[in-house]
C-alpha cells in the first residue's frame, strides 16, 4: 500500500495493525495536510445492512467536535470496496505504549483519564457510547492531549458478527459485565472500562486476568480484583474507592455519567492531583414586598426571575432555578445554613418598595461561607427605570464576582424582551396565572397577555407566553385540536417577530413533543440552552427526550445538571426517577420518587409516580394502600384517574370504563409516556389488544425506548412473545438505534 493513492489520499506509512484494521499515514494531496487512513478489515463489512448502519454511526461520531476526540473527516471506499476512514493524524503514542512502560504517577493518570471521561462525556451527552475503551484506543499526542479513537468500531464488529460479545478479540479485559452477558450497552459501559484503565495505568497490570478469554470473563463477571494498595503503597484511600465504584459488577451502583468520576477525582487526595475548579454559584432569594399595601408581591416575584434569567445565561455561574429558589421565600434560615443546603457560595437578597409609579430596590449580594457582605446598594428610580436597575443589580454581581462572559452573553443580558413595563407588568402577571394549571387561571393569563399586546404591540415573548397558555389547555385536556393549532400559530408570530426567539424554540419543542417528533423537539431544546445554560425548562424536557427513547447516557448529565440548579424542586427529581425507571433501575428510581413525594406530597405527579415504582417493583399491596391513602379517588386529574386504573389492575377488577372517559382518552393518547403506561396496565389486566393498541400510539407519540419495553418494564410481560408485540419491537430496535440526541 506504501506509496500508492487511494482516491485523493498518497499512503505514505504504515502506523500499526490491529484487529479492527490497519492504519496508515498518508497525504491528502487536495489540502496538502498529514492525514491518518484506517483501512477496516473486508469481514467487517460484508453484511450491507452492518456497513450501513456503521457508516450511519460514524456519520454521528463524525459530528463530535471535542478536543479530546479523534476527529473524522470522511468515510470513503476503494475501487475494490474495501472500506476506509480518514481522520486526523496525532504525533505521539497510544496510551498502550506508555502503561508497556510501567505504572503511571497517580497525578498523571487523573489527568488522563479525565480527559478520556471529558470526550466520553461529549459523546454521552449525544447517546454515542464507545463500546472499546481501552489503552489502545487513546491516543497521548507529545503536548500530552489525549485523543479517543475508534468510536463505533466495536458497535460495527458486533452487528456483523464478527465476536460474541459486541467488542473486538483481544479485549475481553476491558469488558463490562453486562457488555460480557450481551446486553444492551449504555454510557456506564464506558465508565466500567475508563475503571479498568484507570487500574492499569497506576499499577501496570490489568485487574482481570486469566490464559484464555472465558477465564477473563469468569473473573470480570463473578470476582473482584486484587486491592490497589497491594500494588502500590502511595495510593490514597479515597482513590481506590473511586475505582472501586467505577468496577461495580451492578451497573445501578456504579458511577451513572463520567462526570461525576470526573468530580471524584479532581477531589480526591491524590499526590499532586489538581484542586477542584468549581463554579461559582449563586442563589437569588425572592425580593421582599414592603410597599405599603404589600400588593406587588407579583413584581417581586419578577424581579427576582429577571435576575435569575440573567445570570443563568453565564456558563461560568451555576444560578439556583426560580422554581427551588421560589421555596425560600420568607425562610428564617441564615445565608450559611442557606449556603450550606444548596452547595452555594453567595446569596442575593433584596426588597422592593413600591408606591404608585415610585420605586426603591435594594440588594445586597452576601459571601454565604463567611456571612461576609461584598456589597449592598439601593436603587430609586419610577417604574420605566425597572429594566436599568434590573441590569444593574445583574452587572453587580458579574462585575463583584469577577465573572468573564462573551459579547454574545453579554448582549443577551442587555436584550429587553418586552420593552415596555406596563406589558412586562402583564407578561409577569400570566406567568403566575399559567402556574395555577386550571382553566380559570390559564383564560386569565391570556386576558393579560392579550392586554400586553395591546400596549406594545406584536411582540415574540408575548405571543409564546400565550401560544404556550394554549399548549397547556392541550396539557390539560382542554379543546385540545383547536388549541394546539392555535399554539403553532403563536409561535409562527414568535419566530416572525424573533428568529432567535428562546422562549419561541421552548414553544415549539413543546409543541414538536405533544405531535410525536422527538427528534426536532430536541433540537429546539438545544437552542434553547445554547442561549441559556441554565434554563431548567429546557434541561427536563431534553432530559425527557432522551429518556423516552432509551438515551440514558445523554439523559443522566442533563439530570445531573438539572438537580444542581433546582435541588428544592420535586420535579426535578421526579424527572430523575423516571430517568431511572426507564432505564430498569427500579430501586434507585423509587428514592428518587420518594424525595419527590415528600418534597410536595399533594402533588398528585409524584404520586402517581410512586405508586406505579411500587406496582412495578411487584409490592402490589404497598402500592394499593399508597393509592388509598393519598388519591382523590374522584378527582378527574389524569394522574389520580391513571392511579385509580393502577390500583385496579393490581387487583384484577376490569372495570375501569369510569376512569376511561372520553377526555382521559383524548388526553393520555396524546403523550408517549402516559401512553405507555395505560399500555402496562391494560397487559396486566391480560387486556392484550387493547394494550397493544396504546403501545403502539405510544411508539408513534416518540417513546422508542427499546430496552425498557422488551426487558425492563414489567408490567408488559403478558404481551411479550405476541407476534404483534414482536413486530412492534423490530421497528421500535431500528427506530431505537438510529435516533440521535
Amino acid at each position: 500500500m506504501i506509496g500508492k493513492t487511494v482516491t485523493h489520499y498518497k499512503i505514505l506509512s504504515k502506523l500499526g495493525e490491529g484487529g479492527m484494521g490497519v492504519v496508515y499515514k498518508a497525504e491528502d494531496t487536495k489540502l496538502k495536510r498529514p492525514v491518518a487512513l484506517k483501512f477496516l478489515p473486508p469481514e467487517l463489512t460484508r453484511d450491507s445492512g452492518a456497513k450501513e448502519r456503521f457508516i450511519h454511526e460514524a456519520q454521528a461520531a463524525s459530528g463530535l467536535q471535542h478536543h479530546n476526540i479523534c476527529t473524522i473527516h470522511e468515510i470513503e471506499e476503494t475501487r475494490e470496496g474495501r472500506l476506509f476512514i480518514c481522520m486526523d493524524c496525532y504525533e505521539g503514542e497510544t496510551l498502550k505504549g506508555k502503561v508497556a512502560r510501567g505504572s503511571l504517577p497517580v497525578e498523571e493518570a487523573i489527568d488522563l483519564v479525565t480527559q478520556v471521561a471529558e470526550g466520553l462525556a461529549k459523546a454521552h451527552e449525544s447517546g454515542i457510547v464507545h463500546r472499546d475503551i481501552k489503552p489502545a484506543n487513546i491516543m497521548v499526542t507529545k503536548d500530552g492531549v489525549v485523543k479517543i479513537l475508534d468510536f463505533g468500531l466495536a458497535k460495527l464488529a458486533g452487528v456483523t458478527g464478527v465476536t460474541r460479545t459486541g467488542t473486538t478479540m483481544g479485549t475481553a479485559a476491558y469488558m463490562s459485565p453486562e457488555q460480557a452477558r450481551g446486553e444492551d450497552l449504555d454510557c456506564r459501559t464506558d465508565i466500567w472500562s475508563l475503571g479498568v484503565v484507570l487500574y492499569e495505568m497506576v499499577t501496570g497490570h490489568l485487574p482481570f486476568k486469566g490464559e484464555h478469554e472465558q477465564a477473563v470473563i469468569y473473573m470480570i463477571l463473578n470476582q473482584d480484583p486484587p486491592s490497589l494498595a497491594g500494588f502500590r503503597s502511595d495510593i490514597p484511600d479515597a482513590f481506590q474507592q473511586i475505582v472501586a465504584k467505577a468496577l461495580e459488577k451492578d451497573r445501578a451502583h456504579r458511577y451513572q455519567n463520567v462526570g461525576a468520576l470526573v468530580n471524584d477525582l479532581r477531589t480526591s487526595s491524590a499526590p499532586g492531583a489538581p484542586p477542584p475548579k468549581p463554579k461559582k454559584s449563586i442563589v437569588v432569594l425572592p425580593f421582599e414586598d414592603i410597599s405599603p399595601g404589600k400588593d406587588n408581591e407579583y413584581f417581586s416575584d419578577g424581579l427576582t426571575e429577571e435576575i435569575i434569567t440573567d445570570l443563568s445565561k453565564i456558563d461560568a455561574m451555576r444560578v439556583i432555578s426560580r422554581s427551588s429558589a421560589m421555596v425560600l421565600k420568607g425562610t428564617p434560615k441564615s445565608t450559611k445554613t442557606i449556603g450550606r443546603e444548596l452547595n452555594v457560595q453567595y446569596v442575593l437578597e433584596g426588597s422592593v418598595r413600591k408606591a404608585g409609579n415610585n420605586l426603591r430596590i435594594t440588594a445586597q449580594l452576601i459571601d454565604a461561607t463567611n456571612d461576609a457582605h461584598l456589597w449592598a446598594e439601593k436603587y430609586s428610580g419610577t417604574l420605566d427605570d425597572v429594566f436599568d436597575i434590573q441590569e444593574k443589580v445583574s452587572r453587580a454581581i458579574v462585575d463583584s464576582l469577577k465573572l468573564k462572559f462573551s459579547p454574545e452573553q453579554e448582549q443577551r443580558m442587555a436584550d429587553r424582551p418586552i420593552p415596555n413595563v406596563h406589558a412586562y407588568e402583564c407578561y409577569l402577571r400570566a406567568k403566575r396565572e399559567i402556574e395555577t394549571f386550571t382553566e380559570d387561571g390559564l383564560e386569565r393569563a391570556l386576558r393579560y397577555l392579550q392586554k400586553g399586546l395591546e400596549i406594545v404591540g406584536e411582540n415574540a415573548m408575548l405571543y409564546a407566553g400565550m401560544g404556550y397558555v394554549f399548549w397547556q389547555y392541550v396539557n390539560i385536556g382542554i379543546e385540545q385540536e383547536n388549541y394546539l393549532d392555535k399554539a403553532e400559530e403563536c409561535a409562527k408570530k414568535a419566530f416572525e417577530m424573533d428568529p432567535e426567539s428562546t422562549q419561541g424554540h421552548f414553544l415549539l419543542g413543546m409543541i414538536m413533543l405533544m405531535g410525536g417528533d422527538q427528534q426536532e423537539s430536541a433540537q429546539h431544546f438545544k437552542k434553547v440552552l445554547t442561549a441559556s445554560p441554565n434554563d431548567p425548562d429546557a434541561l427536563g424536557w431534553l432530559a425527557s427526550v432522551c429518556f423516552n427513547a432509551g438515551k440514558p447516557a445523554a439523559a443522566f448529565p442533563l439530570i445531573d445538571r438539572l438537580l444542581e440548579i433546582a435541588p428544592l424542586n420535586s420535579l426535578a427529581y421526579a424527572k430523575q426517577g423516571l430517568a431511572r425507571y426507564y432505564d430498569g433501575q427500579f430501586d434507585l428510581a423509587f428514592e428518587s420518587l420518594v424525595k419527590s413525594h415528600q418534597m410536595e406530597p399533594e402533588s398528585p405527579v409524584s404520586t402517581w409516580l410512586c405508586a406505579l415504582l411500587l406496582g412495578s417493583q411487584g409490592r402490589f399491596e404497598e402500592a394499593v394502600s399508597f393509592v388509598d391513602n393519598n388519591v382523590d379517588i374522584a378527582s378527574k386529574n389524569l394522574f389520580a384517574q391513571l392511579s385509580v386504573f393502577l390500583k385496579r389492575a393490581l387487583l384484577g377488577d376490569d372495570n375501569v370504563s369510569d376512569v376511561m372517559t372520553r377526555e382521559f382518552i383524548a388526553t393520555a393518547r396524546r403523550d408517549r409516556q402516559y401512553s405507555c403506561s395505560v399500555a402496562g396496565l391494560y397487559a396486566l389486566l391480560g387486556h392484550k389488544e387493547e394494550s397493544l393498541d396504546w403501545l403502539e400510539n405510544a411508539v408513534n407519540r416518540g417513546f422508542i425506548n427499546y430496552p425498557f419495553l422488551s426487558q425492563h418494564d414489567p408490567l408488559l410481560k403478558n404481551v411479550r412473545g405476541e407476534e404483534r408485540f414482536e413486530k412492534l419491537m423490530e421497528r421500535v430496535k431500528v427506530e431505537w438505534e438510529h435516533f440521535e440526541v
